[in-house]
C-alpha cells in the first residue's frame, strides 16, 4: 500500500508519519510506501519500507499532479495556512486551503485510481450563536475566512466522492493542545502556549479571560483521529462524509488548575496576563462544547480529560519531566 501525507512538515503530520513508519500498517493492510510532502521537504522517519521526503507547493498547478503519479491508496489531506495567517492574509489563505484542496482533488480525479481520502477540517466551519451543545445537525456557518476554505474543502470532498472519484471522510478537528514546538501563526496557538511554555520555566501570554471555553483534544488523539478514519467503513457515513471528532470541553480556568496538578503553582506564575481583542474576537466566534455521537458510535475515540492532555504532552515531549 503507498500512502501519501500533505502537509507533513507540520507537527500532526509529522506525528502521523513516526506512527505510520513504526508499526508499518494501516489497519491490517501493510504499508510498501510513504511519501510526506510539505512546503519545505518534510523530515523522513526511519521505517521498514521506502520513505521519500517531497517539497512542494500543494497550490502550485501541477504539484498535485506530480504527488498522485504513484497512485496512492491513502491520501491524508493535511497540507493549509492555519486560523490567524489564513484571517491575516486573505489570498494566501484561499490559495492553499481552497485551491490546493481542489487542485490536488482534481489531480485524483485524473489518476482515477479512487484512494481513501482523509481530509482534515476544523470546527471552525461552525459559527455563532451556538446551543450549549453542537450535535452532528447543527449548520456550517463560519465566521473566519479559514473556517469558510474548510467548509468549502468539506463540500468539495462530498461531491468528488459522490461522483466515485475517491473514497472521501472528513474530520473536523477540534484544538489540538499541547501543541509541541515553536508557537505558529493559529489564532487558537495562546491554548497551548499557556502550557507549553510555563511547563519548561518559561513564561506564557495569556490574551482571553479564565472564562473562555473551547473544544480540545491531545495530538495522540488527532493521530488517532486520521488512522481510524482511514479504516472506517465509509458505506457507514452515508452521504455526510464530514464528522465532528470527540474531544474535552474546557475554560481557560481549567487548563490553568490541570497545569496546577501537574506542575505546581510556581508553573502557573509564569501565565502573563495581556488581552488582545482581535484574538479575543476571532475566539468568541469558535464553538465550546459538542455531542459528538455519530463519531462515537463509529468507534472514534479522544482523551478523557484536560489533565490527561496535559500528562499525554508531559509523557511525550518532555519524556515525563517539568520545570526549566
Amino acid at each position: 500500500m503507498h500512502v501519501l501525507v500533505t502537509g507533513a512538515g507540520g507537527m500532526i503530520g509529522r506525528k502521523l508519519a513516526e506512527r505510520l513508519a513504526a508499526s508499518g500498517v494501516i489497519g491490517s493492510r501493510r504499508i510498501a510506501r510513504l511519501t510526506l510532502a510539505d512546503l519545505a521537504a518534510p523530515g523522513a522517519p526511519a521505517a521498514a519500507f521506502d520513505v521519500a521526503s517531497v517539497a512542494v507547493d500543494i497550490s502550485s498547478p501541477r504539484a498535485a499532479t506530480e504527488l498522485v503519479a504513484g497512485a496512492p491508496d491513502v491520501i491524508f489531506h493535511l497540507a493549509a495556512i492555519v486560523s490567524g495567517e489564513a484571517e491575516a492574509d486573505f489570498d494566501k489563505g484561499y490559495r492553499v486551503n481552497l485551491d490546493g484542496t481542489r487542485l490536488l482533488f482534481e489531480a485524483i480525479r485524473a489518476r482515477g485510481n479512487a484512494p481513501r481520502v482523509v481530509f482534515a477540517s476544523s470546527i471552525a466551519v461552525f459559527g455563532g450563536p451556538y446551543p450549549e451543545q453542537i450535535d452532528d445537525d447543527f449548520p456550517l456557518a463560519p465566521l473566519t475566512s479559514y473556517g469558510t476554505q474548510k467548509a468549502m474543502g468539506e463540500l468539495l470532498l462530498a461531491d468528488f466522492g459522490r461522483k466515485g472519484f475517491f473514497d472521501g471522510i472528513g474530520i473536523r478537528l477540534p484544538t489540538i493542545c499541547v501543541r509541541p514546538g515553536a508557537p505558529n501563526k493559529a489564532a487558537s496557538g495562546f491554548f497551548s502556549n499557556i502550557l507549553r511554555e510555563p511547563l519548561v520555566g518559561q513564561e506564557a501570554i495569556l490574551p482571553v479571560p479564565d472564562d473562555v471555553r473551547h473544544w480540545f483534544a491531545s495530538p495522540r488523539a488527532a493521530v488517532g483521529f486520521l488512522l481510524h478514519a482511514a479504516t472506517l467503513d465509509t458505506g457507514l457515513l452515508g452521504q455526510r462524509r464530514s464528522l465532528n471528532m470527540p474531544g474535552v470541553s474546557a475554560t481557560i480556568g481549567e487548563e490553568i488548575e490541570a497545569l496546577r496538578a501537574v506542575a505546581g503553582d510556581e508553573a502557573v506564575r509564569l501565565i502573563r496576563r495581556q488581552p488582545d481583542e482581535t484574538i479575543m474576537r476571532i475566539v468568541e466566534g469558535w464553538p465550546r462544547n459538542f455531542a459528538p455521537q455519530r463519531a462515537l458510535a463509529l468507534g472514534f475515540s479522544a482523551d478523557r480529560s484536560f489533565h490527561d492532555i496535559v500528562l499525554a504532552h508531559v509523557e511525550d515531549e518532555l519524556g515525563g519531566r517539568v520545570g526549566g
